[in-house]
């Protein structure tokens, strides 16, 4: 799934090819994308909007509209999201957005986990409940040190599983997840409210490292990811212990290990990470 990185990289493209072009038509492929409204109304609120602002929260896009009301997108496991000429042909396209600039906003999905909300008037709650139970951005200004250090205070778990509770912080996933708690050299097993205050720092300062990095390659595709042009991310090579099974360590050189943490595979180095 797209995390936080992927997502930025997708919201900067938009902001630069979409942010200020009209919405000419709206073509419905497969109406389960479309969470609400019911498709033909969904189809009559958004045609004609102009796209105004971009915004991202978590995995979540929102695009804001000259009407006030806003589209909000989540690609879900392998969702897509593609800037092209119109009537270009995209697989698995689910919806598409006809631009007045003679191009098209395409979104695609193989396996229909993702989809499409029509929000009137800033209404997340009602229309997307995981928006108003999100936790914080860990980019934002407002996550420091202390803030990182009281949302864990009393956690109990398994850290990997909690850093990618979307309640607890917004667009972390099991890629990064697993990449700073290798940086910081703490077990994916290990208990929230066990570790040391020099490891939480360690762990903060971590995890804002790598997002950032990944933000700087555009990403990471390891799966179906791509950007809006279509095109992979180059931050895969530079994953420190993700995907890595069998590898060699590369701090201590002991061999990767594998296991499941949450039902999803979780790798670690058995030397490093305590």
């Amino acid at each position: 799934m797209p995390e936080l990185p992927e997502v930025e990289t997708i919201r900067r493209g938009l902001e630069q090819k979409v942010r200020g072009e009209k919405i000419k038509r709206v073509i419905i492929r497969n109406e389960r994308s479309v969470k609400t409204p019911p498709s033909s109304e969904f189809v009559q609120k958004i045609q004609g909007k102009v796209l105004c602002q971009i915004h991202r929260r978590g995995k979540y896009l929102i695009l804001g509209l000259d009407s006030g009301e806003s589209l909000v997108l989540h690609l879900g496991m392998t969702g897509r999201l593609i800037y092209s000429k119109t009537r270009e042909e995209i697989g698995y396209s689910r919806v598409v957005f006809l631009l007045e600039n003679n191009a098209q906003l395409s979104f695609a999905d193989v396996r229909g986990f993702g989809g499409l909300w029509f929000v009137p008037d800033e209404k997340f709650e009602e229309a997307v409940p995981a928006l108003a139970n999100m936790g914080p951005e860990p980019l934002g200004r407002s996550f420091t040190l202390e803030k990182f250090k009281q949302l864990l205070k009393g956690k109990k778990g398994k850290i990997k599983s909690l850093l990618m509770d979307q309640t607890f912080i917004a667009g972390i996933g099991n890629i990064y997840a697993q990449e700073a708690l290798f940086l910081s050299g703490i077990h994916p097993t290990r208990s929230p409210s066990l570790l040391l205050d020099q490891e939480i720092e360690r762990l903060y300062h971590n995890l804002l490292n790598v997002l950032k990095e990944a933000v700087s390659y555009r990403g990471s595709s390891v799966n179906t990811y791509v950007d809006l042009d279509g095109i992979e991310g180059n931050y895969e090579p530079r994953l420190r212990v993700y995907r890595r099974a069998g590898s060699n360590c590369l701090r201590c050189r002991q061999v990767i290990e594998r296991m499941e943490v949450g039902g999803r595979g979780t790798y670690f180095c058995p030397r490093c990470q305590k």
